[in-house]
């Protein structure tokens, strides 16, 4: 009861205070109570992620800076019936105006707490707040509701539960509005509103500097995930909405440069196609070989016991033996269609989503596919799931896939999961049609992409040794997938394609990328395997990135051609080879260079300086340091190289001749 009176008098102060501003009392009551809702919430997330809010040092920062976002995002949701108030908040109007405010009010209120209700368990999954991945993920509504289903029930219920006890707290919240009888006279509204629309203004803009405010201006600490605190989730996630619809130029957030040193700095030209580079291979054959890539969900080095991770595969470390094992690859992204656009085009991550995705790549942009279908190669993709998730169906089919295998494909399969078969029915699949392939005579080329690795991690029972209980992590889900791999390359060996056929066994990017630095590293760290035909066992201690693998493996299948790849060729280095990798992490870019002293490492961050820092793949960690000797002409390659993918997509430059 006495619960229940605090409430009723919070309330009744509120709308106190809130009347005395006539027909704006509902979007001054919606600011208050959203400031008290917001900050109740992010205070909640930092308690919960104490330890890295405090080891930042810029523990009330983050709380009083969040406030300013919360006055950005609150202002934003009342722009609107500010605008509308000189035409429907006058006495004629006024019931119109008070149904309107009160719906709107309501809504919005609701939709902010559904989406701070739903922060816990993104930030769990990727350790940021709901962002650009939030809002893609809202066109897959059948797998992303399965795996949540299956592996998310609890944040399923309080979001629910949330979302429900919101709107019964608003439409009590609300009450006194419904009843309102309009007090000023419209001279008086028209007298006031001008006040009221430049306090919003100045409210949203939350600066008298040249620019708007923007997540870039508060991202203060080198965390990502507590920058992400700062912001609310409703914000960041219309941020990203915004973002989606500018992504064209979206590599000029680190800077400008001049096109002429852009390439002059990536070593490209200015002709029709400004990286067209003409591939000599370092295997020379009669007949070129086969090619099928096996790209692994989720399967970073901390799964590899030999890369520094848990001995969870040991098919992948004996079959390391045989073929060329990389050391240090690194990924490009932390998404899989980032991979696929590494893996699969050879091309550099930039801040926009990944070109599997957007427009302009739809048809005639470059794709392994593209090249070895020209060569008259059988061109496959083969997937558990349905394969227009991410849009790989139209991307693959628009740019050199003749066929694609999805999830309605299996008869019968052993066992199927939220996001579609296992691994091992996608791998036998795969043996089939190889299979087909081979007895066709056509040279083929086939990309398998794998699924068990994902959340809620499903696979079928009596398979493996179980790492850890319970049985639904992703440990287990991993070795299981390298279960998968190891009985698919025993068929492999045993089949007639293999003398023929060169094998890529990579991961598109790690699972769960996190950590305390503006780019972590070790969580960009991979494995990465080529073996099958006459491949020499061999080990690559050189840095490498994953725009180096469709190169290398052109070069080991003997293929003569042109393409426009930035990658290198890592089967024949010269002895002083000093490697690269850039990785794209949110709105950071980080670009690592391997020296005889150290790995430098520069990050690109919007709207600010760019950060220096040296990695130690030893041991695994990213020290800041103070601006090297060569930082000018480091941060300009960086930023040549994040400008250069954006360049050549905008102008459609990234194809064969």
């Amino acid at each position: 009861m006495q619960i229940t009176s605090l409430v009723d008098g919070f309330r009744r102060a509120i709308w106190n205070i809130s009347n005395k501003i006539g027909p704006f009392a509902p979007l001054f009551s919606m600011l208050l109570l959203g400031l008290v809702i917001l900050s109740l919430s992010r205070l909640g997330l930092v308690l919960w992620k104490f330890d890295r809010v405090y080891a930042t040092g810029d523990l009330l920062a983050v709380m009083y800076q969040g406030v300013r976002v919360d006055m950005i995002q609150l202002g934003l949701i009342a722009l609107i019936p500010i605008l509308l108030a000189p035409l429907l908040a006058i006495q004629r109007f006024f019931h119109i105006w008070k149904w309107l405010t009160y719906g709107w009010v309501l809504i919005a209120i609701v939709l902010l707490v559904f989406l701070e209700a739903a922060t816990p368990g993104f930030i769990m999954e990727y350790d940021v707040r709901p962002n650009r991945i939030f809002v893609e993920y809202l066109k897959y509504p059948h797998e992303v509701m399965g795996m949540l289903w299956k592996g998310f029930k609890v944040h399923i219920f309080a979001g629910v539960g949330f979302t429900v006890l919101a709107v019964m707290w608003m439409r009590y919240w609300m009450q006194p509005w419904q009843t309102a009888k309009s007090t000023w006279t419209n001279r008086r509204l028209w007298l006031v509103w001008p006040l009221v629309f430049i306090l919003a203004l100045l409210g949203i803009r939350s600066t008298l500097g040249h620019r708007p405010a923007n997540p870039a201006l508060f991202a203060i600490t080198q965390d990502s995930m507590v920058n992400s605190l700062i912001l609310n989730s409703g914000y960041s996630v219309f941020y990203a909405i915004y973002s989606l619809q500018h992504e064209a130029k979206s590599s000029q957030i680190y800077g400008k440069m001049d096109k002429a040193e852009v390439l002059k700095l990536t070593q490209a030209k200015d002709t029709d196609i400004p990286t067209l580079t003409t591939l000599v291979p370092y295997a020379k054959r009669d007949k070129p070989l086969n090619l099928v890539i096996i790209l692994e969900e989720s399967l970073g080095a901390g799964f590899v016991a030999s890369l520094g991770g848990k001995p969870v595969t040991p098919n992948l470390e004996l079959l390391k033996e045989e073929g060329i094992w990389f050391e240090q690859l690194y990924a490009t992204g932390t998404r899989s269609v980032r991979g696929i656009e590494a893996v699969v085009t050879g091309f550099q991550p930039t801040p926009a989503d990944s070109t599997v995705k957007l427009s302009l790549s739809q048809k005639n942009f470059f794709s392994l596919a593209s090249l070895l279908k020209q060569q008259g190669y059988i061109t496959e993709f083969i997937y558990g799931g349905e394969s227009h998730f991410d849009n790989m169906r139209s991307f693959f089919m628009g740019n050199g896939f003749q066929n694609i295998v999805d999830q309605k494909d299996y008869k019968n399969p052993i066992f199927v999961a939220s996001w579609g078969v296992s691994d091992e029915d996608l791998l036998n699949k795969t043996h089939e049609q190889l299979l087909a392939h081979h007895a066709s005579g056509q040279p083929f080329f086939t990309l398998a992409f794998s699924s068990t690795n994902h959340a809620p991690f499903e696979f079928p029972d009596g398979r493996i040794e179980l790492y850890e209980q319970p049985k639904a992590t992703d440990n287990n889900a991993v070795k299981y997938a390298d279960y998968a791999i190891g009985e698919f390359i025993k068929k492999a060996k045993a089949s007639p394609y293999w003398k023929d056929t060169v094998f890529l066994i990579v991961a598109d990017h790690d699972i769960r990328v996190r950590g305390e630095t503006l780019v972590p590293i070790e969580h960009f760290h991979i494995p990465g395997l080529i073996l099958g035909a006459d491949i020499a066992p061999q080990r690559i201690t050189a840095m490498a990135s994953q725009i180096d693998l469709p190169v290398t493996v052109l070069s080991l299948m003997g293929v003569n051609a042109q393409h426009p790849m930035t990658g290198r060729d890592m089967s024949d280095l010269p002895e002083d080879y000093l490697g690269r990798a850039m990785m794209q992490y949110n709105y950071n870019f980080g670009w690592m260079e391997e020296t005889n002293e150290a790995n430098q490492v520069v990050v690109l961050r919007e709207g600010k300086a760019p950060a220096h820092a040296v990695y130690d793949t030893k041991i695994k960690h990213l020290n800041e340091v103070a601006p090297p000797a060569n930082a000018s002409q480091l941060e300009q390659r960086a930023l040549a190289n994040s400008l250069l993918p954006s360049m050549l997509y905008t102008e459609q430059r990234y194809r064969l001749p």
